[in-house]
Protein backbone atom coordinates (compact mmCIF):
# COMPACT_ATOMS: atom_id res chain seq x y z
CA UNK A 1 0.00 0.00 0.00
CA UNK A 2 1.06 3.28 -0.75
CA UNK A 3 0.31 6.37 1.06
CA UNK A 4 0.33 10.21 -0.39
CA UNK A 5 -0.41 13.26 1.05
CA UNK A 6 -0.75 16.64 -0.71
CA UNK A 7 -0.87 19.89 0.67
CA UNK A 8 -3.27 22.41 -0.42
CA UNK A 9 -3.78 25.87 1.28
CA UNK A 10 -7.27 26.01 -0.30
CA UNK A 11 -8.90 22.60 0.84
CA UNK A 12 -10.93 24.03 3.80
CA UNK A 13 -11.50 20.45 5.37
CA UNK A 14 -9.03 16.96 5.03
CA UNK A 15 -10.27 14.62 1.59
CA UNK A 16 -9.48 11.11 1.47
CA UNK A 17 -9.18 9.57 -1.79
CA UNK A 18 -9.10 5.93 -2.16
CA UNK A 19 -7.48 4.23 -5.64
CA UNK A 20 -7.70 0.39 -5.95
CA UNK A 21 -7.91 -1.92 -8.73
CA UNK A 22 -10.60 -3.78 -6.12
CA UNK A 23 -11.91 -3.33 -2.50
CA UNK A 24 -9.97 -5.93 -0.19
CA UNK A 25 -10.38 -6.49 3.37
CA UNK A 26 -7.55 -4.02 4.02
CA UNK A 27 -9.07 -1.11 1.64
CA UNK A 28 -12.52 -2.35 4.42
CA UNK A 29 -10.62 -1.73 7.50
CA UNK A 30 -9.14 1.46 6.45
CA UNK A 31 -12.38 3.27 5.47
CA UNK A 32 -13.79 1.57 8.59
CA UNK A 33 -11.69 3.10 10.59
CA UNK A 34 -11.82 6.31 9.09
CA UNK A 35 -15.50 6.31 9.45
CA UNK A 36 -15.15 5.37 13.21
CA UNK A 37 -12.85 8.54 14.35
CA UNK A 38 -15.32 10.17 15.46
CA UNK A 39 -15.13 10.29 19.02
CA UNK A 40 -18.01 8.47 21.05
CA UNK A 41 -19.23 9.76 24.25
CA UNK A 42 -21.81 7.45 26.55
CA UNK A 43 -22.77 9.16 29.59
CA UNK A 44 -24.40 6.58 32.32
CA UNK A 45 -25.66 7.10 35.53
CA UNK A 46 -24.78 4.99 38.71
CA UNK A 47 -26.51 6.07 41.85
CA UNK A 48 -26.77 9.75 41.78
CA UNK A 49 -23.15 10.12 39.54
CA UNK A 50 -23.42 10.54 36.03
CA UNK A 51 -19.95 9.19 34.45
CA UNK A 52 -18.71 9.29 31.66
CA UNK A 53 -17.93 5.35 30.13
CA UNK A 54 -15.49 4.69 27.30
CA UNK A 55 -16.20 1.88 24.65
CA UNK A 56 -13.26 -0.22 25.49
CA UNK A 57 -14.28 -0.24 29.38
CA UNK A 58 -18.11 -1.70 28.12
CA UNK A 59 -18.22 -5.42 28.55
CA UNK A 60 -22.40 -5.46 27.33
CA UNK A 61 -25.31 -3.32 26.82
CA UNK A 62 -28.49 -4.69 27.48
CA UNK A 63 -32.36 -3.45 27.85
CA UNK A 64 -34.59 -4.23 30.77
CA UNK A 65 -37.98 -3.21 32.17
CA UNK A 66 -37.57 -0.54 29.65
CA UNK A 67 -34.09 1.04 30.78
CA UNK A 68 -30.89 0.14 29.31
CA UNK A 69 -28.17 -0.81 30.74
CA UNK A 70 -24.06 -0.68 29.92
CA UNK A 71 -22.24 -3.18 32.10
CA UNK A 72 -18.67 -2.42 32.77
CA UNK A 73 -15.36 -3.36 34.31
CA UNK A 74 -16.57 -0.80 36.99
CA UNK A 75 -19.99 -1.55 36.82
CA UNK A 76 -23.18 -1.16 36.06
CA UNK A 77 -24.68 1.82 34.28
CA UNK A 78 -28.39 3.29 33.13
CA UNK A 79 -28.30 5.41 29.91
CA UNK A 80 -30.82 7.40 28.59
CA UNK A 81 -29.81 5.91 24.75
CA UNK A 82 -31.53 3.41 23.22
CA UNK A 83 -29.97 0.74 21.87
CA UNK A 84 -30.30 0.95 18.24
CA UNK A 85 -28.70 4.71 18.75
CA UNK A 86 -25.41 3.20 20.80
CA UNK A 87 -25.23 0.36 18.31
CA UNK A 88 -25.08 3.62 15.62
CA UNK A 89 -22.68 4.88 17.55
CA UNK A 90 -20.16 2.07 18.57
CA UNK A 91 -17.40 0.32 15.94
CA UNK A 92 -19.20 -2.40 14.30
CA UNK A 93 -15.95 -4.70 14.53
CA UNK A 94 -16.14 -4.79 17.94
CA UNK A 95 -19.70 -4.56 19.01
CA UNK A 96 -22.39 -6.87 17.80
CA UNK A 97 -26.15 -7.09 18.46
CA UNK A 98 -26.38 -10.87 19.83
CA UNK A 99 -30.52 -9.97 20.07
CA UNK A 100 -33.30 -7.48 20.21
CA UNK A 101 -32.19 -6.21 23.93
CA UNK A 102 -28.48 -6.94 23.89
CA UNK A 103 -25.21 -6.12 22.50
CA UNK A 104 -21.79 -7.43 23.15
CA UNK A 105 -18.11 -6.06 22.87
CA UNK A 106 -16.44 -8.97 20.76
CA UNK A 107 -13.41 -7.64 23.09
CA UNK A 108 -14.76 -8.74 26.26
CA UNK A 109 -16.00 -12.62 25.21
CA UNK A 110 -14.09 -15.36 26.80
CA UNK A 111 -15.20 -18.37 24.44
CA UNK A 112 -18.58 -19.10 22.23
CA UNK A 113 -20.24 -22.63 23.35
CA UNK A 114 -22.01 -23.94 19.86
CA UNK A 115 -22.73 -27.31 21.45
CA UNK A 116 -26.47 -26.67 22.28
CA UNK A 117 -28.19 -27.11 19.56
CA UNK A 118 -30.04 -24.12 17.86
CA UNK A 119 -28.19 -21.55 19.81
CA UNK A 120 -24.69 -20.04 20.58
CA UNK A 121 -24.35 -19.51 24.30
CA UNK A 122 -21.31 -16.69 25.00
CA UNK A 123 -19.60 -16.44 28.10
CA UNK A 124 -18.50 -13.12 28.73
CA UNK A 125 -15.17 -12.64 31.05
CA UNK A 126 -16.56 -11.59 33.94
CA UNK A 127 -18.57 -15.21 33.70
CA UNK A 128 -21.53 -14.03 33.16
CA UNK A 129 -22.96 -16.35 30.08
CA UNK A 130 -25.94 -14.50 27.59
CA UNK A 131 -26.91 -16.33 24.20
CA UNK A 132 -27.37 -15.33 20.47
CA UNK A 133 -30.66 -14.95 19.23
CA UNK A 134 -31.30 -17.34 16.19
CA UNK A 135 -32.21 -14.18 14.54
CA UNK A 136 -28.60 -12.55 15.26
CA UNK A 137 -26.82 -15.65 14.33
CA UNK A 138 -25.78 -15.73 10.92
CA UNK A 139 -24.68 -12.23 11.20
CA UNK A 140 -22.70 -13.21 14.33
CA UNK A 141 -21.13 -15.90 12.09
CA UNK A 142 -20.02 -13.72 9.12
CA UNK A 143 -18.03 -11.95 12.04
CA UNK A 144 -16.35 -14.40 13.47
CA UNK A 145 -15.24 -15.71 9.77
CA UNK A 146 -18.08 -18.87 10.09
Amino acid sequence: MKLEIKLDINQKEPKVLIITHKVTDEVNQIINSLSLSKSVVISGQKQDKVEIIKPVDIIRIYSSNQKVYVQTDNGEYTIKMRLYQIEEQLDNLKFVRISNSEIINLEKVDYFDFKFVGTISVKMINGQTTYVSRRCMKKLKEILGM
